[in-house]
């Protein structure tokens, strides 16, 4: 087996420490996220180190992956730290590893650096009554804008994926999942498609449509009603596949 590592240079001290963890991810560690992928948290005496343990791909991909394109660890990695180069906040990264053979990917990790969050844009989409709750989803309709401004189409851009800080009464959104993104200028359709995974609620998107239009400097309506017709788009086709999947025959 053909071990592949990079740890980020600030964390070169602390190399055995992450090597460990990873040689002991399914026997040690917090799961917080136990699904196709695996995510646990490990501390230190420094740090808690939050890993991601992705699924190994089929035999396919998983030749793609060793072959013609970088692994989902790796892209995780390199996203990171351009987010982080251009101003948009993210876990610090720390390290990826991919063990691999000589035609395929096996296992593939990502390690980053814990935050202490306060809550994501999910509980403040779905809770009317959440604190402050118009002024964040204004600010989160910024913080979308911002991506697209630097060419960022980020193709998880879903509720549970963003990240946000409580930091001298201001808030900070970090965004986290990061392997699947496109960097490109992105067109008017682009952006808007960009917030169909988020809700279909009205409300919420007419505060997303009024706050992006006036820094896009084009017609509320034009923005709500595409915005509107992504979100409707993206949940019905979801509906749809998922009564396909519960069709008993």
């Amino acid at each position: 087996m053909i071990k592949v590592k990079l740890i980020n240079t600030d964390y070169n001290i602390y190399s055995d420490v992450i090597e460990n963890f990873i040689k002991n991810f399914f026997k040690s560690g917090v799961v917080i996220k136990d699904s196709r992928n695996v995510i646990k948290s490990f501390e230190s005496d420094k740090f808690i180190y939050n890993i991601k343990s992705f699924k190994i791909p089929n035999i396919f991909n998983a030749i793609v992956y060793n072959k013609l394109r970088s692994s989902k660890a790796e892209r995780s990695y390199s996203y990171a730290q351009k987010l982080l180069s251009i101003g948009i906040n993210t876990p610090e990264p720390i390290a990826y590893f991919e063990f691999k053979t000589k035609l395929s990917l096996k296992n593939s990790y990502y390690v980053s650096k814990n935050i202490e969050y306060d809550f994501s844009i999910r509980e403040v989409i779905n809770d009317y009554n959440f604190k402050n709750r118009e002024k964040i989803l204004q600010l989160f309709s910024e913080f979308t804008y911002k991506l697209h401004e630097n060419n960022i189409n980020y193709l998880d851009h879903s509720p549970g994926n963003t990240l946000i800080k409580i930091n001298e009464n201001k808030y900070k959104f970090y965004l986290i999942d990061l392997n699947r993104m496109e960097f490109k200028k992105m067109s008017f359709d682009d952006r808007m498609k960009n917030f169909n995974r988020l809700t279909q609620d009205s409300k919420v998107l007419k505060i997303f449509s009024e706050q992006y239009a006036s820094l896009y400097k084009i017609d509320i309506d034009i923005v709500y009603k595409k915005m509107l017709f992504y979100s409707n788009k993206f949940f019905s086709n979801r509906s749809r596949l998922k009564k396909l999947k519960n069709f008993k025959f």
